[in-house]
């Protein structure tokens, strides 16, 4: 009996159908397992994100990318080349997630950017039990989680891993594991990290791909393990602050 498909590649281009046979013919050329192609003749991708029923959305192009955020949906934007150095190390898929911003709302962070550290720490503290909102990647974090569980095997000897690399240290990182209970999802591996840069974190987890919203982060990540930036939703207040610096 065939084994279930549980994830789907679908290469979604602003081409022509003419332009796109490229795309085509390498698809076909490298016998990659990939069905469906959406080649919209220079219109924009985010309207067809629904119909495709695309969890995550990964594109060079930001306009793109922001536009399917603003539906709520995940994306990222692959705007730093890839490191030259990067090699996997083991056959697992590794996936690193910020967690502000990105797998929970940013009301924290903007908390953080506007009423300093010591007023973030003590609300968070104070509100250590009440879930975290949801961000741009929780649902894809929970699909992610499910996954787990539907592989032929045990959880911890799962092919897929997930990470959290976080700023958060205590006492505001209660709250992010207390969050991940309520949703019933399951994380490998959480740093929380108070400072300390990410990129050594993430090379020496050897993530296939990290997410996250600020350069700060994403900079010195880029340069060891790829990754992409998540971009505020355009109605947010922590675009505004961005735009003014």
């Amino acid at each position: 009996m065939a084994e279930k498909q549980i994830v789907e590649v679908v290469v979604m281009s602003r081409n022509s159908p003419e332009t796109g046979m490229r795309v085509l013919n390498s698809i076909e050329k490298y016998k990659l397992p990939i069905t469906r192609v959406a080649l919209t003749g220079g219109e924009p991708l985010a309207p067809y994100i629904d119909a495709y029923d695309v969890d995550l959305f990964l594109s060079k192009d930001a306009i793109d990318v922001q536009a399917v955020i603003d539906s709520k949906q995940s994306a990222a934007a692959l705007l730093y080349a890839p490191p030259t150095s990067f090699t996997p190390k083991d056959a697992r898929v590794k996936i690193a997630f910020d967690a502000d911003a990105v797998l929970f709302s940013d009301e924290s962070e903007l908390r953080y950017k506007t009423e300093g550290m010591d007023s973030f720490h003590q609300y968070e503290k104070e509100h250590e039990d009440d879930p975290l909102n949801e961000g741009p990647f929780a649902k894809l974090l929970i699909k992610l989680s499910k996954i787990q569980e539907h592989l032929p095997m045990r959880i911890e000897y799962s092919p897929l891993r997930l990470a959290i690399v976080t700023a958060r240290n205590a006492p505001s990182h209660k709250r992010v594991i207390k969050t991940l209970r309520k949703w019933n999802v399951y994380v490998d591996e959480v740093y929380f990290l108070g400072g300390l840069s990410k990129d050594k974190i993430l090379e020496a987890f050897g993530a296939h791909i990290f997410f996250d919203d600020q350069e700060t982060h994403l900079n010195p990540a880029s340069k060891v393990v790829p990754s992409g930036k998540v971009p505020y939703d355009s109605d947010s207040p922590l675009k505004k602050i961005k735009n003014e610096n």
